[in-house]
C-alpha cells in the first residue's frame, strides 16, 4: 500500500527536490519586507517597506535567480537557514514545517489555488510600499505580521 500523504508530510526539508522546495513558498512576500530584530527580546519587527526587487502587484521577485547578488541582505532560503526560523513569519510554510507544524489551511498546496493566500488575507499585496531615497523603514513599522 502506498503512502498517499502529501510530500510535505512525508519528506523532510533536507530531502525535498528543488521543485518541492520551491512549491512550499505561498507567495505572500512577507519575508521580502524590511525587518528588524529587537535587541532586548530578539523579536522580529516588520516594516511596510518592500525589497527593491519585489513586484508589488504580483508579490514575486523581479529577478529571483539573481536576487542574492543584487540585494546584499537577501537570504537564499535553505534547510540550514531554518535552524533558527524565527526571522520568518509564523505563517511561512518553511518555518512551520521546520517547527513540526502543518501547512496553514489556506496554503496553495492545500487549496490548489494560488489566490487563496490573498483571499485569506496573508499576502502583502496592496499593503506595502516600495523603497525609496526618502523612505525610512523604521518610520513604517507594522504589527500585522507575526
Amino acid at each position: 500500500m502506498s503512502d498517499e500523504r502529501p510530500f510535505w508530510e512525508t519528506t523532510s526539508l533536507h530531502h525535498m527536490t528543488a521543485e518541492q522546495w520551491e512549491s512550499l513558498c505561498d507567495g505572500c512576500a512577507k519575508c521580502c519586507l524590511e525587518k528588524f530584530e529587537e535587541e532586548e527580546t530578539g523579536r522580529i519587527v516588520y516594516s511596510q517597506v518592500a525589497c527593491t526587487l519585489l513586484d508589488l502587484g504580483t508579490c514575486r521577485c523581479r529577478d529571483y535567480a539573481n536576487r542574492a547578488r543584487q540585494v546584499s541582505d537577501c537570504v537564499t532560503l535553505t534547510p540550514a537557514e531554518l535552524a533558527r526560523p524565527q526571522w520568518l513569519p509564523e505563517t511561512c510554510a518553511y518555518r512551520r514545517l521546520a517547527e513540526g507544524r502543518p501547512l496553514p489551511r489556506w496554503h496553495p498546496l492545500i487549496t490548489g489555488d494560488p489566490a487563496s493566500v490573498v483571499e485569506a488575507g496573508h499576502s502583502v499585496r496592496g499593503r506595502v510600499i516600495a523603497p525609496g531615497p526618502r523612505i525610512e523603514p523604521l518610520m513604517h513599522l507594522i504589527d500585522w505580521i507575526r
